[in-house]
């Protein structure tokens, strides 16, 4: 176990680099950050800024030598970056599941090799192959960059051949995923921490709702039967098994008309889907990410209250005016999570807020009365 006091690594330097250094703070360890932006919200606030590209074999070293063991807040740092960080101190989670996460067409192979059910998909490594793959499908189709896509950028719906070419040439003619647009009833994630034991515990299966592709609120608990949330929970823990995982995964679902689950994607990391539990449970996401990194067990993952967690993004703020937050402070129930961002721009995560209340209905209802005192739409 690597106790209080000693200096944890993190790669990468935005909101969730910050979240976990506030919750490292907390149970008294040290922290040093890797981010080449001199100004990353996580970096402003740890003991040690190494500013450097994640690339670089030399803050590497510093970073290992100075830290008890590492962990990353995305997943698109470059595995190999993770492998020679490893020579010099404990990773957690490891290169090769974080790997896996990082390339679209590697992760929904794994999935399906494990015998768990994803949208239905063919991988294009090269324009050649749009013609069997479109043919293979059903359209609507959505071709997808296999690496570097997230809130619903690197992505375009098809209905044809002819729309697939355009799309990849309009993506880069990088290798892609084509799968079909299925039809959904709602989107849920399970957040999930595993140990460096093998130990797991689960929170509630979370209800998400996007806007543009980006996350908008999430819900818990997900209004969905009970073995729904146990199929999500089982299904999202064989993956975690089949990877070695150690550290917090998130593993989003669709969830069809007729009730079946369909693996989306993981994130082999704390997700924003998780910052529910900074108020509403027992233990936050962030403290998990350091007990797993720490070699600590989990903590419990008990629900404390009914919860909406509402993003708030920089299109709040107008004409260089930050919100009127005195009207969201109004609200007992509601608790503010701001990233120390510089700058706000239309679509970027620049906070959030939890509304707690006895119900789900409730909850939702405050989030949205909220955001429009927030000046939301």
């Amino acid at each position: 176990m690597i106790l209080p006091g000693a200096t944890l690594g993190v790669l990468g330097g935005g909101q969730l680099g910050r979240m976990f250094t506030l919750a490292a703070h907390a149970m008294g360890y040290r922290v040093a950050v890797l981010d080449p932006d001199p100004h990353s919200p996580a970096g402003l606030i740890a003991e040690q800024h190494i500013c450097a590209d994640y690339r670089d074999h030399a803050a590497l070293q510093m970073l290992g030598d100075e830290c008890a063991a590492v962990t990353t807040e995305f997943e698109n740092v470059p595995a190999e970056s993770l492998e020679y960080l490893a020579r010099h101190c404990p990773v957690r989670p490891g290169a090769s599941a974080v790997r896996v996460a990082q390339d679209r067409i590697r992760e929904k192979t794994f999935v399906r090799d494990l015998g768990l059910a994803t949208a239905p998909f063919v991988p294009i490594h090269e324009e050649a192959d749009l013609e069997a793959g479109v043919a293979a499908l059903n359209p609507p189709l959505l071709l997808k960059t296999a690496s570097m896509g997230y809130d619903g950028k690197g992505q375009v719906e098809v209905a044809d051949l002819a729309g697939a070419r355009a799309a990849f040439e309009r993506l880069g003619g990088t290798p892609c995923v084509l799968e079909e647009k299925v039809s959904l009833e709602r989107e849920v994630s399970v957040v999930l921490v595993r140990g460096l034991e093998g130990d797991m515990a689960f929170y509630p299966l979370a209800e998400n709702t996007h806007v543009g592709g980006i996350l908008d609120t999430t819900r818990v608990p997900a209004s969905v039967p009970p073995a729904t949330a146990d199929l999500a929970v089982e299904m999202a823990g064989r993956v975690a098994e089949a990877l070695d995982y150690c550290g917090v995964l998130a593993v989003e679902f669709f969830v069809t008309p007729a009730g079946e689950l369909l693996i989306n994607e993981m994130a082999p990391r704390p997700h924003n889907s998780g910052h529910f539990t900074l108020d509403a449970a027992l233990t936050s996401q962030f403290e998990q990410q350091v007990r797993a990194l720490c070699g600590l067990p989990p903590g419990d993952t008990l629900l404390l209250s009914p919860v909406v967690m509402l993003n708030l993004l920089g299109d709040l703020w107008r004409d260089g005016e930050a919100p009127p937050w005195e009207r969201l402070f109004a609200h007992p129930n509601a608790k503010l999570h701001l990233y120390g961002k510089r700058e706000a721009r239309p679509g970027r995560k620049m906070g959030h807020c939890n509304c707690l209340a006895t119900t789900p209905e409730d909850a939702a209802a405050l989030a949205e009365e909220i955001r429009a005192a927030l000046g939301g739409s």
